[in-house]
């Protein structure tokens, strides 16, 4: 193609396509204006356009039908298929807009996606059938390097501090005490360290910031822990106290998911709570599909959470306890 054909080529209108089409398909001028919504003269005007870009006769009339000529129903095919991939483009665009149609990227702890996050999931996407996600879990410092690096659209992780390329909505989770099934202290209403100094107990890891809330409250109750196992997630407390085995304090959020599989929740005192955090990259554009999904997410966290304000943070560190 020449540089002349070229510009003749960026000549073409949307609209002189729709009206070539229209009036392919209705033999009339008169019939293309009605399907189109627009005049006559309109119609005659886009096809005269049309025809002086392309370089040829459009149209034919035979027995008082406008028929396509032998060259333009080569380019009537072709118009077809450039009109329906832009209805296609209008649908999409529709469907975004709409937040009916795009796709997530999640990054998470492993405990969210075997656990809550997967339930949040099914009922975001049931209203959203065009949408689709990938979710993939890892450990905290891997995830704020994905989000840093904008390979994911947002992430799930605690212990996090901060770092000037994300903004991080933090939400508090309440803590409860776990034990099995008919252990004797389950007929207390209320219990504090005290009360468990002489229980195994399965706690976060010595370096999280949960742990070191664990260790003053039971230093100021005048209690001792009486450490068994020492895990990284609350989750495989959970699932050693529902087989039976020593009781630990963990976020209700986890608990909950036990709840059915043979725990003991109670309240503990004093509260102790447990931060969680929902990044994205602060450079990113993100879709409002995006921020449909955390808002989804913290929602689904009202039953077990602690009000608390949204921010931006600098300066990052990661400790996992979920």
């Amino acid at each position: 193609m020449d540089k002349t054909e070229g510009n003749t080529a960026l000549k073409f209108q949307i609209r002189q396509l729709e009206a070539f089409r229209a009036v392919a398909e209705t033999g009339s001028i008169t019939k293309a204006a009605a399907v189109l919504g627009i005049s006559q003269p309109a119609v005659s005007r886009l096809m005269s356009d049309f025809s002086k870009s392309v370089g040829f006769e459009l149209f034919q009339r035979r027995r008082g039908v406008l028929e396509p000529t032998s060259d333009s129903r080569y380019l009537l095919a072709e118009v077809s298929r450039i009109l329906d991939r832009l209805d296609h483009l209008d649908d999409l665009r529709r469907d975004i807009a709409e937040r009916k149609s795009g796709h997530i990227r999640i990054a998470c702890l492993p405990g969210f996606a075997t656990s809550h996050l997967p339930g949040v999931l099914v009922d975001f996407l049931a209203d959203r059938p065009g949408v689709t996600v990938t979710l993939e879990p890892d450990r905290p410092e891997r995830i704020l390097e994905w989000i840093i690096g904008e390979q994911y659209d947002c992430a799930i992780t605690d212990g996090f501090s901060g770092h000037p390329a994300t903004e991080a909505t933090d939400v508090k989770i309440r803590s409860v005490l776990i034990m099995p099934e008919g252990h004797p202290l389950a007929e207390r209403a209320l219990l504090r360290p005290s009360d468990i100094q002489q229980e195994k107990l399965i706690h976060s890891r010595r370096d999280s910031p949960f742990f070191r809330q664990l260790e003053r409250a039971f230093a100021e109750d005048g209690a001792q822990i009486n450490s068994w196992i020492e895990v990284r997630q609350f989750t495989a407390a959970c699932t050693i106290v529902a087989q039976g085995h020593g009781v630990s304090v963990v976020s209700a959020l986890d608990a909950e998911q036990y709840r059915d599989q043979g725990l003991i929740i109670r309240p503990f005192a004093p509260q102790l709570d447990h931060r969680l955090s929902i990044l994205r990259p602060i450079t990113g554009n993100a879709s409002p599909l995006v921020f449909d999904f955390i808002k989804a997410f913290t929602d689904s966290l009202a039953p077990y959470t602690v009000p608390m304000s949204r921010r931006t943070r600098s300066g990052a560190t990661a400790s996992s306890a979920h």
